[in-house]
């Protein structure tokens, strides 16, 4: 069975410290990409010198450089990816990944997710986990259909039917497409056989340990988890470092967000959709099938902050 070819996206903000990893990775990978778009976002530190040494080096790179934007948020890092996308307009390729700028991983490993888009057509979207301080998600209790945005391969197709991604301004963007694809049929999955390094501590600029788990009740809100999930999510995150507390205000922030309707960045369709899954696996859970069930302490903060 041949491998399918494929290209990846990787939108980059002042990576310098880890986008050097991420370059060795693919570069070393046994099936090679048609072509890598590093869209620069602005970068004001060395990540531009550091991508044009490697385009320089390999012709299948190409590094794209937008202006300084003063404004912070998840939509940005679409915009750059779109950026990307445009310069693939007259490149044949059958797979379309979005990489970011702080990971690494072995030799084989696209390799690997291709093979298994290949051995199953109605794979839409495939990943691996990534690990993080050593740590990764217990995926005996984890979505194996959430696919983490450090890495999300896509088939073409299905990439086009979802209309790519969508400019959250409050993030939870490859969560958004993974529902999205899901509702158009299409299977996703993570696998579990491989991982990426996550070199960047998600939620590292976001403050401390309490304020990020209000922020990720805000953000639950946002994107549309069911009332009765976020009640047990909490719960969970109880038994979860900071303990007792970090659950009370993961409660807390959805409870604020809803007396003070705060804005959902999730279209309706996609939450209704959401929800649904959300109360089955609720429901597998109750009759005591752990059908991969969401571990209720999973974060969607950004692009790749965890299971849905």
């Amino acid at each position: 069975m041949p491998t399918p070819t494929y290209v990846l996206i990787t939108p980059a903000r002042n990576e310098a410290e880890y986008i050097e990893l991420t370059l060795r990775s693919v570069v070393t990978q046994t099936v090679r990409p048609v072509r890598w778009i590093i869209v620069s976002d602005g970068s004001t530190d060395d990540t531009n010198k550091i991508v044009s040494r490697y385009a320089a080096e390999h012709t299948w790179i190409e590094l794209v450089r937008m202006p300084v934007r003063r404004e912070r948020n998840f939509a940005r890092k679409v915009h750059a990816f779109n950026a990307g996308y445009a310069k693939l307009e007259n490149v044949p390729y059958e797979m379309i990944g979005s990489l970011d700028a702080d990971i690494s991983f072995d030799d084989e490993y696209f390799s690997y997710l291709l093979n298994k888009l290949a051995e199953d057509t109605l794979l839409g979207l495939v990943g691996t986990p990534f690990v993080e301080s050593g740590q990764t998600y217990d995926y005996r209790f984890t979505n194996i259909e959430h696919v983490s945005g450090a890495c999300q391969l896509f088939r073409r197709r299905c990439f086009e039917e979802i209309g790519g991604y969508l400019p959250s301004e409050g993030g939870g963007i490859d969560l958004i497409a993974v529902l999205k694809s899901r509702m158009k049929g299409w299977k996703t999955r993570t696998f579990t056989e491989k991982v990426c390094l996550h070199h960047r501590r998600m939620g590292s600029g976001q403050g401390s340990a309490f304020s990020t788990c209000f922020k990720y009740g805000v953000k639950d809100y946002a994107l549309g988890c069911h009332p009765l999930w976020e009640a047990f999510r909490a719960c969970y995150q109880m038994t979860r470092r900071p303990y007792i507390l970090g659950g009370l205000l993961l409660g807390s922030g959805y409870i604020w967000s809803l007396i003070c309707h705060v804005e959902r960045t999730i279209p309706r369709e996609v939450m209704y959709f959401r929800r649904r899954e959300q109360m089955q696996r609720l429901s597998q859970l109750f009759a005591g099938r752990w059908y991969a069930s969401q571990p209720l302490a999973g974060g969607v903060g950004n692009s790749s902050a965890g299971p849905a």
